[in-house]
């Protein structure tokens, strides 16, 4: 069979993770199975839909790695299609105009609320036939939902769902202004992109029952549907925009990997054995609906920093770099490119103790800074005892006609020697000279990724 596949996000706001995780899953199966996938661009909310967050979506999920096939297909352009669907239903009996006025919809919420149910329209206009129409009162265009029996859909992750047609509301499908709400848009657009497979989050699924009955009404062949569990923060609520770490930015803005990210995120409710990373292809290669769980995901930001630590750790350092400067270029200042040379070879002991980009950032600050800056506190360790260790170290290393680990440590080993102290009494001194602080980089690869001219005049200023 074929695959057609669908992310559909609105441009309301920044993209969420649960959405990218989303967005993944689709591409993922859709691959798998040779089929297509699509963005979908939901964007008939003229008045919160926004470009930027267009380009922000289409940006971010370019920059994981998951692209979409085609032109993006924006919603907006097909509202004639939707309209002119939905005036179909009425033709066919399956839809009919409500003259309720906001007033009366909202006393019969108020109602139900204090009869402590679940709000349904009354149905006040299904089969009116001897109501007088309002004046003043333009109505809307609500779908004739089944009233008895059940309907099934056979979830591909959730398994058979069973409910009560009496539980769903006729729901509206054109506004008063002749707009389409979702429930219609996402049909129509469905069909007509001859979606095979909806896969979208569990809080879609009475949208799924819903909109079986649009398919069902139109003939239309329907598609098969997977809903996946949300994504909870790690206090077991449900994430939402307004959570720390729910947008993309969030993530790239810390210093995330993306090859990092989308593995992460491919393990959020999917497993395969005790397989923890995954390349691109294995990615494509392994992922089936069947190893997605049915509980929601808890966010798990120890365990993406861990998986990024990984990624930086084993990735080539080509291409760490190339990730580096990205994300320096977006979000620090930029690099003299006289220093890019030195920090492409530096980046195989800068990564070593970094979980980030942002790390490496910070590590790396003594090679992209001119000028070291030594801070209070690290001041004060210089006393008249590291300063004999410095000079007496630059005596020694200015003989040197070749510099390596292995001729640096026998000047280490007789400072420490002379002057009755251990490597930290060395080091120290030496450290915080170079880099400014008595934390970051191996002593060695310090001294060894600056030019030797470099290490004298920073060691003199002491």
């Amino acid at each position: 069979m074929s695959f057609n596949c669908r992310f559909a996000p609105s441009p309301t706001g920044p993209l969420h993770i649960g959405g990218i995780r989303t967005a993944l899953f689709n591409w993922l199966l859709a691959k798998k199975n040779k089929g297509k996938y699509f963005l979908r661009i939901e964007d008939t909310d003229k008045e919160r839909s926004k470009d930027e967050f267009k380009k922000q979506i289409i940006s971010s999920l370019a920059w994981l790695g998951i692209e979409h096939d085609g032109e993006e297909y924006i919603q907006s352009k097909n509202i004639s299609k939707h309209v002119t669907v939905a005036e179909e239903l009425l033709k066919k009996g399956f839809a009919y105009k409500c003259y309720c006025s906001e007033e009366e919809i909202n006393e019969q919420k108020e109602k139900c609320k204090k009869q402590g149910i679940p709000y349904v329209y009354n149905r006040k206009w299904r089969d009116a036939k001897d109501l007088k129409i309002p004046e003043g009162i333009k109505p809307v265009l609500r779908f004739k939902s089944k009233i008895s029996g059940n309907t099934i859909i056979k979830d591909l992750v959730q398994g058979d769902r069973n409910i009560s047609n009496s539980t769903i509301e006729d729901f509206v499908i054109l506004r008063k202004d002749n707009t389409p709400t979702y429930q219609l848009s996402a049909t129509v657009d469905d069909h007509e992109m001859k979606i095979t497979h909806v896969i979208r989050g569990d809080d879609h699924m009475i949208n799924s029952f819903k909109q079986r009955q649009i398919y069902e009404a139109m003939s239309w062949e329907v598609p098969n549907f997977a809903h996946i569990p949300l994504i909870h923060s790690a206090q077991g609520k449900k994430l939402s925009k307004r959570d720390n770490a729910s947008t993309l930015d969030d993530y790239i803005k810390i210093g995330v990997i993306s090859d990092a990210l989308r593995n992460y995120l491919l393990r959020l409710g999917w497993s395969y054995k005790d397989k923890e990373i995954f390349t691109k292809q294995e990615s494509i290669d392994l992922f089936d609906l069947k190893g997605v769980g049915k509980s929601p995901s808890k966010l798990d930001m120890n365990r993406i920093y861990s998986i990024n630590e990984t990624y930086i750790k084993t990735i080539d350092e080509k291409d760490l770099f190339n990730f580096f400067k990205e994300y320096v270029s977006k979000y620090k200042k930029p690099i003299d490119q006289s220093k890019e040379g030195i920090l492409l070879k530096s980046m195989s002991f800068l990564k070593n103790k970094a979980k980030t980009l942002e790390d490496i950032w910070k590590n790396a600050q003594y090679i992209i800074n001119n000028k070291i800056e030594i801070g209070v506190d690290d001041k004060k360790l210089i006393d008249d005892l590291s300063k004999k260790v410095i000079n007496d170290f630059i005596s020694e290393y200015e003989k040197l006609t070749s510099l390596s680990r292995e001729t640096l440590e026998p000047i280490i080993k007789s400072l420490i020697d002379k002057h009755k102290t251990n490597f930290k009494g060395v080091g120290q001194p030496l450290r915080i000279a170079l880099v400014g602080s008595r934390f970051g980089p191996g002593l060695y690869d310090v001294i060894l990724s600056l030019d030797k001219a470099e290490v004298i005049k920073r060691l003199s200023k002491i």
